[in-house]
């Protein structure tokens, strides 16, 4: 039988919303959206790339939170409102994710709330960064 833990915040929209922050099943680690606003000040950086760096840090507590690291990360979600700040976040993301190269998904979709520029959202296997890992390149399919 699995082992499922559901971890909440305390943020008011999950008890609103009926949800948790994480799900971890055995060792896959699921990471709802997330967004860049600092959890002690409340603070948003008004620019895409100060929340992507506050999303990290976001992240970072999170999985160290239920034993894991970005290391671990198999899969993001990102969503970007504005296309045009793709050229901005992107590169960002690549900041924290060089050498993990987890799978992506990029999407312009409206957020949460229009101050958002950017959310997040990852998929881990507890233990996956400490796992050997084969790289290959397969041409364009």
């Amino acid at each position: 039988m699995a082992r499922i833990t559901k971890v909440k915040t305390g943020n008011p929209f999950e008890e609103k919303g009926s949800y948790s922050r994480i799900v971890v099943v055995d060792d896959w680690i699921l990471v709802s959206n997330t967004a860049g606003r600092n959890p002690e000040t409340k603070e948003l950086p008004a620019d895409p790339a100060g929340q992507v760096h506050q999303i990290f840090a976001n992240l970072k507590v999170a999985l160290a939170g239920v034993g894991a690291s970005l290391a671990d990360v198999v899969r993001s979600r990102v969503f970007i409102p504005d296309p045009a700040n793709v050229e901005v976040v992107m590169p960002v993301i690549a900041e924290y994710f060089r050498g993990i190269d987890p799978a992506t998904t990029i999407t312009a979709t409206p957020l949460a709330h229009t101050t958002y520029h950017v959310e997040i959202e990852l998929t881990a296997l507890r233990g996956a960064g400490d796992s050997e890992q084969e790289r290959i390149v397969v041409p364009m399919f």
